[in-house]
């Protein structure tokens, strides 16, 4: 697939080129331009599943992604069986998220922030793969797999503590299963368990209230005080960098129209369209990662 860049002022994008080498990242892929705009300013960061899916971990919405049709948080809540599928599926799935490995594209981004680029990231990602690669200033807007909240009285409890007490009260639950490498994953820990009845769940030890791990589930919105600290960090910076977002929910598109009302500099890498392209100031479409390292270079970083 050919690199395209659309360049273009707010508004609809005036003009798109087209390349022959999608592996190369050079003047005609509007490096150039971004490095323009990049250069010497405060830089905000919003990143989305493309900046993770190098490490194996899937998107929903990119061009490649498996459809899927995740539990919503109204489903989760309404039935205990609903809880037990949940659950069974991501007590299996949580390890293949912990344990994968920061992209190139988490490695740049941490020595931009490093080099005094970068002045704050907000993420979608429940990954910690920022974290992991050495990023300091993270907003992880939906969440993070690392832990567990109580829907009743707020408590949190480790992801690690949780996981051990479902081993305990499911000895032998996954027992004749597929290999790890055949199950098949998605970007909120779930994994393709398909035989999930009896599994037991654990109530919160404070309340006994329901537990779900403390992410943003489609139907659930961003808590406000992370999307408070979202807005701060795109209110301070000179110029908005979104990172392998399609940008198709309003959770990550609104700091895009906020930078635009504010008349920021909006510069967006992803492959394939985004909903804020036409707020875009510049628009890469490559690959995410390969974008990043280059940027990273050329700033020093």
């Amino acid at each position: 697939m050919p690199l395209r860049v659309l360049r273009a002022g707010y508004g609809s994008p005036s003009r798109q080129d087209q390349f022959p080498d999608p592996h190369a990242l050079d003047a005609r892929a509007g490096l150039p331009r971004a490095i323009e705009l990049l250069d010497g300013r405060r830089i905000a960061v919003l990143t989305g599943a493309g900046v993770s899916t190098p490490s194996g971990i899937p998107d929903y919405r990119g061009p490649d992604a498996t459809p899927r049709t995740p539990m919503t948080y109204q489903e989760f809540m309404s039935s205990v069986s609903n809880r037990r599928h949940y659950w069974a599926r991501n007590q299996y799935g949580w390890h293949f998220v912990a344990d994968a490995e920061p992209t190139a594209a988490h490695m740049a981004i941490a020595r931009l922030e490093a080099a005094g680029h970068v002045d704050g990231v907000i993420t979608q990602n429940i990954d910690r793969l920022h974290q992991k690669a050495g990023t300091v200033d993270v907003v992880d807007l939906h969440g993070t797999y690392a832990w567990v909240l109580c829907t009743a009285c707020g408590s949190r409890f480790p992801r690690e503590q949780v996981s051990r007490y479902l081993d305990e009260l499911n000895p032998g639950f996954y027992d004749g299963m597929a290999s790890a490498q055949d199950i098949e994953y998605a970007p909120d820990a779930d994994a393709t368990v398909e035989n999930t009845a009896g599994f037991r769940v654990w109530d919160c030890p404070v309340c006994q209230g329901v537990l779900k791990p403390d992410v943003v589930f489609f139907g659930e919105n961003a808590p406000t005080g992370k999307v408070a600290r979202g807005r701060r960090i795109v209110q301070r910076a000179d110029v908005l960098l979104v990172a392998g977002s399609s940008l198709t929910v309003n959770s990550g598109r609104r700091f895009v129209r906020q930078a635009a009302r504010s008349q920021t500099p909006v510069v967006i890498v992803n492959h394939g369209v985004t909903g804020g392209d036409a707020l875009a100031t510049v628009k890469v479409d490559a690959p995410v990662d390969r974008f990043l390292t280059e940027l990273a270079r050329n700033l020093g970083a």
